[in-house]
């Protein structure tokens, strides 16, 4: 079962965004066929100030696709910030995987391995901008202070739905 629990006032397009989510969430999980149930619950948002959500972009377009019906995914130009790449073909891809296992703990964007021979790169997020990126790039060297020498914002075909 899934529960979500609702403050009294929120609007109604909330109230449907919350449940959409609800239903992705379910079906991401196998619990398609359970139950969902609504709770009110009066102050809910005051209780949450100083609660940040981190979520992956794949779930940002997931819950965008279903509030606005089926869109495909196509490539377009854009920008994501690397993080690795090595042709030491000996280690990299073991390297590659490792720290994509790594950062799918605490990172919220999508995080891509890619060989582009003789690379191994590790790619994240799918930024239509360049500032976009760059502001990403400032925040994972922040948190990742010791590969500030291998972060770049790079050029790429990133996914979108249209």
């Amino acid at each position: 079962m899934v529960l979500v629990v609702l403050s009294e006032n929120e609007g109604e397009m909330k109230k449907r965004v919350l449940l959409i989510l609800s239903l992705c969430l379910a079906a991401l999980y196998g619990m398609a066929g359970d139950s969902i149930m609504l709770a009110p619950r009066p102050n809910l948002l005051e209780e949450m100030k100083g609660v940040e959500v981190v979520q992956d972009s794949a779930m940002a377009l997931l819950l965008e696709s279903a509030m606005y019906g089926n869109r495909e995914w196509i490539e377009v130009d854009g920008y994501r910030v690397q993080v690795y790449s090595s042709n030491q073909q000996q280690h990299a891809k073991a390297e590659a995987l490792e720290l994509e296992t790594l950062l799918k703990e605490t990172v919220s964007h999508t995080i891509y391995v890619q060989y582009l021979p003789p690379f191994w790169k590790v790619r994240i997020g799918d930024f239509r901008t360049v500032e976009e990126a760059k502001e990403y790039k400032k925040q994972f060297v922040q948190q990742y202070p010791d590969m500030t020498g291998e972060t770049y914002v790079v050029r790429d075909k990133i996914k979108v739905l249209q």
